[in-house]
């Protein structure tokens, strides 16, 4: 299927739907906008503090990634998070991370029920989201089904700005957080700048998930996952390391991944999908998801188990 930029731009116009299913009690919501043949789906996980309209990016139809991925041809589900959105009440019964696991596919279950799958499930997690994405993709009897997984805005080191900053207890300074998040400015719309229309309360829970995640959890969830997996970081984050050497440790934790791809997009900061480069990011998820469906076509996976896109290749 090919589309003009036309009628690409028409299409990228139609609204997501917003959606709520019940599931094990819990209402879960989110945005649906469905293709009508689809090649695949593409299911998005917001970071904290935001909700799914993270991925439509209010006042920039151009910049969501829900529209671009209909208009491409797969239909685009972004959930809010377990303690987000509609479940934002039951949040404090949400703490134990293989309930949020059970939740967030049996909502995907739930919301896709009688519409075509295409090839299957591609799935993408941005920042704290990335904490439930990768506990999915590991998840050993439904993390294999999944075509393939991005993770965006999360690491294994932050930078010595951000480790000062969040380490602050009992919280760290709102003001200090948000400049972290959301600098340098001109990266993003003006009205985007501090996440004022896509922010939310977030849980109790999620700020020990947040703190556990680097050092503890993913060391443990990353070796479990046995899907390709793309990797990417802002050339203009400020929490997380994205040089070279922080990119390889983080690579060490996806020796089961048939693939791997490590990515840094330029032009961006850590909220890349309310960025001015968002649809440049969004079109690389995208192939990224299109050849994981090609890698699930014809049985096996093609090119290096490692590759470097948006950054020199280390010297061997």
């Amino acid at each position: 299927m090919t589309l003009t930029e036309t009628e690409l731009a028409l299409r990228v116009d139609d609204e997501p739907r917003p959606v709520v299913a019940e599931v094990d009690g819990i209402p879960i919501s989110g945005l649906l906008a469905p293709a009508r043949s689809p090649r695949g789906v593409v299911v998005a996980l917001h970071g904290g503090a935001t909700t799914s309209a993270y991925f439509d990016c209010p006042g920039h139809p151009d910049l969501s990634l829900l529209r671009l991925a209909s208009a491409a041809g797969f239909t685009a589900l972004a959930l809010d998070r377990p303690g987000y959105g509609a479940s934002y009440p039951y949040g404090d019964d949400l703490a134990d991370p293989q309930r949020r696991v059970d939740l967030m596919y049996g909502a995907i279950d739930r919301h896709l029920d009688g519409l075509p799958r295409g090839a299957g499930v591609f799935l993408i997690a941005h920042s704290a989201g990335c904490e439930t994405g990768a506990r999915m993709a590991a998840d050993p009897e439904r993390g294999p089904g999944l075509l393939g997984l991005e993770l965006c805005g999360t690491g294994r080191q932050q930078q010595p700005l951000a480790e000062q900053i969040l380490s602050v207890r009992p919280r760290p300074d709102n003001a200090k957080v948000a400049e972290l998040l959301w600098q340098p400015e001109r990266l993003y719309p003006p009205e985007h700048v501090g996440g004022r229309l896509v922010g939310a309360n977030g849980p109790r829970f999620e700020g020990p998930v947040v703190i556990d995640w680097p050092g503890t959890n993913f060391p443990l969830v990353g070796p479990r996952i046995r899907i390709p997996v793309q990797f990417t970081v802002a050339d203009h984050e400020r929490v997380w390391r994205n040089d070279i050497p922080g990119l390889l440790e983080v690579a060490e934790l996806f020796g089961a991944a048939p693939r791997l791809v490590l990515n840094v997009q330029r032009g961006s900061a850590h909220n890349i999908s309310v960025g001015r480069t968002a649809t440049a990011y969004h079109l690389k998820v995208l192939s990224f998801a299109q050849e994981c469906i090609v890698t699930r076509e014809i049985g096996e996976s093609t090119g290096p188990a490692i590759q470097f896109d948006g950054i020199a290749a280390p010297e061997r």
